[in-house]
């Protein structure tokens, strides 16, 4: 079983993420930090932690301070960034640091299952390894671990940002179910860019589009988290 070290700073992605663990064989979290201090002290006190699961941005630091930080005292812990962070020199910075994936938030189920499913086959390739690899052996484990999609960074559509991606997610996780007019009074944006960043949340598999009936006229378009 693979132990796994959750590190986020919002609740409600430490729940998802979870929740999408609880659902995968082979791995179990055994912590969970809501700060970089905290991610540092779990990871070099813990010697039993084999994967964490690290957001790039918190309030006490930032991912890249964990990975020098556990790095710099001998840890090598391996790491998958799940970050709203799509910066080019972030990523070339974790990728300095040893991650073995960077998954950009929202990340749907079936993206985080592929590349969980990619690090228990790189962690059970290392585990199985012992004494002087072949050539073909080295080839095998480098195209499971950080040869495989570590720095797959896709980009939004046009005209929205990561940010505002984040704070439309964390809302609509809070509320379960809103309209495109409720997220835009609730975010004060304009009602057009709500139902943009939700519908390219339904279109990544994490929203499902209903109708909601209840007035006179037309019904209105409700957009649900999906569990």
């Amino acid at each position: 079983m693979i132990s796994v070290l959750l590190v986020d700073d919002e609740a409600l992605t430490l729940e998802l993420h979870r929740d999408y663990i609880a659902r995968l064989d082979g791995f179990t979290v055994v912590a969970e930090c809501t700060g970089a201090h905290a991610a540092i002290e779990a990871v070099l006190s813990r010697p039993d932690i084999d994967l964490v699961l690290l957001d790039m941005t918190m309030p006490d630091g930032s991912g890249v301070d964990v990975l020098r930080h556990v790095r710099a005292r001998g840890s090598a812990v391996d790491v998958i960034a799940v970050t709203g962070v799509r910066d080019a020199e972030a990523v070339r910075q974790t990728v300095g640091l040893g991650v073995v994936q960077y998954l950009v938030k929202p990340v749907t189920f079936a993206v985080f299952a592929d590349r969980m499913a990619q690090y228990r086959d790189f962690h059970r390739r290392t585990q199985e390894s012992s004494g002087p690899s072949t050539q073909e052996e080295i080839d095998a484990l480098l195209s499971s671990s950080r040869a495989t999609g570590a720095v797959r960074v896709p980009s939004l559509p046009k005209g929205l940002a990561a940010h505002t991606l984040e704070r439309v997610t964390a809302a609509v996780r809070e509320a379960r179910a809103v309209s495109a007019k409720e997220l835009a009074e609730r975010l004060g944006m304009s009602r057009v860019a709500a139902r943009r960043y939700l519908e390219h949340l339904v279109t990544v598999e994490r929203l499902d589009r209903v109708a909601r009936y209840g007035g006179q006229g037309r019904p209105e378009t409700e957009y649900r988290w999906r569990s």
